[in-house]
């Protein structure tokens, strides 16, 4: 008589980043996964040192990891780590999700990717003239998408000018759009003729629900106005442009749309986007 049968091991994805607590990706991914009846898991890994991740990197290695997302504040320091990155890293000098091929470890870059589909489901980007606060490694992608997708002009707003002036020479070198730094100090004053405004950075996020900065006289009504924040959906930045009569974009949106993308390269399955739409929704409502 033959035993019980045993079922397959699940296949373990996840995402590796300091904080992630507040980030629904695990409870969306699950919930894909189970949509498509596959036995996998998505685990949320808390690295809280740079030392460490070098070693949880290749721990994920070891363990059989099918693949694993980056975040802050590690799309850039991880590329030491990494056996190859795709021409997207090598361009914009960050990675935000690794996928295995024949036992190495291989880097790519789709944040830029997935923000400017959910930007274009609102408006076009071509032409128009878009400010960024923030450059780090998913501003640094931003930057770059947008100005690939045909921005007029991109003005890249920081604190620290020698990371706002690289990221913009960088995208001036990558792609010939006109870019320029503007200095961060206080409250932030845009561009005169600002048609898309992105906030790149953590400001607005749970729990502190910081507000940006910005002097919001200085928005036109007909502004688009896009956030990296997943939680809270709705950012006090967000809600602050949708009072002023702005049509608004939510990180929620961007990670639907370039955790498609990733889902797709992890598993070979190009998933329905009503799917994650649904998923992401529940896992925002627990």
């Amino acid at each position: 008589m033959s035993g019980p049968s045993i079922p397959p091991q699940k296949k373990m994805t996840g995402m590796f980043g300091h904080p992630v607590a507040e980030n629904p990706i695990d409870r969306m991914f699950d919930a894909v996964y189970a949509h498509y009846g596959l036995n996998w898991q998505f685990w949320k890994c808390d690295i809280g040192s740079v030392e460490d991740l070098p070693m949880a990197i290749g721990g994920a290695k070891a363990l059989g990891f099918s693949g694993f997302c980056i975040t802050v504040p590690y799309k850039i320091a991880s590329i030491p780590c990494l056996d190859l990155v795709d021409d997207d890293v090598r361009v914009i000098g960050a990675a935000n999700y690794v996928t295995f091929e024949d036992g190495r470890i291989i880097g790519h870059n789709n944040d830029g990717k997935g923000v400017v589909k959910a930007i274009q489901k609102v408006t076009p980007i071509a032409g128009k003239r878009v400010a960024m606060l923030g450059a780090g490694g998913a501003g640094r992608a931003m930057a770059v998408e947008i100005a690939r997708a045909g921005a007029g002009r991109l003005t890249v707003i920081t604190r620290r000018e020698s990371q706002g002036r690289e990221v913009a020479d960088l995208v001036h070198r990558a792609t010939g759009v006109p870019t320029e730094w503007l200095g961060w100090k206080g409250t932030v004053t845009l561009p005169q003729g600002t048609q898309i405004l992105l906030n790149a950075t953590h400001l607005g996020a749970a729990p502190e629900l910081e507000s940006v900065p910005v002097e919001w006289n200085s928005i036109a009504n007909d502004t688009t106005v896009v956030d990296v924040i997943t939680n809270p959906r709705m950012t006090p930045f967000l809600d602050a442009a949708r009072g002023k009569g702005c049509a608004v974009v939510d990180g929620v949106e961007m990670l639907v749309q370039l955790a498609m993308q990733i889902f797709e390269a992890w598993t070979s399955i190009a998933p329905d986007e009503e799917v994650f739409q649904r998923a992401v929704t529940a896992a925002l409502a627990e």
